[in-house]
């Protein structure tokens, strides 16, 4: 993966474990103009809400969320989310952003 790359739109942020229920899934972007391009983003179909995508990592790796990045890798979104799961162990989940679907689980 190259983060040089100028096509690689990259929409970081942070999202405490105990805010994620208060959050509207369009809302959950970090920066001035993120959460709009998100809330578009969301409306055109182009991604599903993050309450989705919570659903779909508490399934596969039971934790507190610790971290959410939604980038565009390739001409595709993807949703990258950080577990702590009970035993202490971080995860990384890749999600597809458009249907929820896990591409990959790896430890940090």
């Amino acid at each position: 993966m190259n983060t040089t790359t100028p096509s690689r739109r990259h929409l970081p942020f942070l999202v405490l474990a105990a805010a994620l229920a208060l959050l509207p899934a369009h809302h959950a972007l970090a920066g001035k103009d993120d959460h709009i391009e998100a809330r578009e983003l969301l409306q055109r179909g182009e991604i599903v809400p993050l309450a989705r995508i919570l659903a779909v990592v508490q399934q596969r790796v039971p934790g507190d969320v610790i971290e959410v990045e939604l980038e565009r890798e390739d001409g595709r979104w993807e949703y990258k989310v950080k577990v702590l799961t009970p035993t202490g162990q971080v995860r990384k989940l890749y999600l597809d952003a458009r249907n929820g679907a896990v591409r990959k689980i790896k430890d940090d």
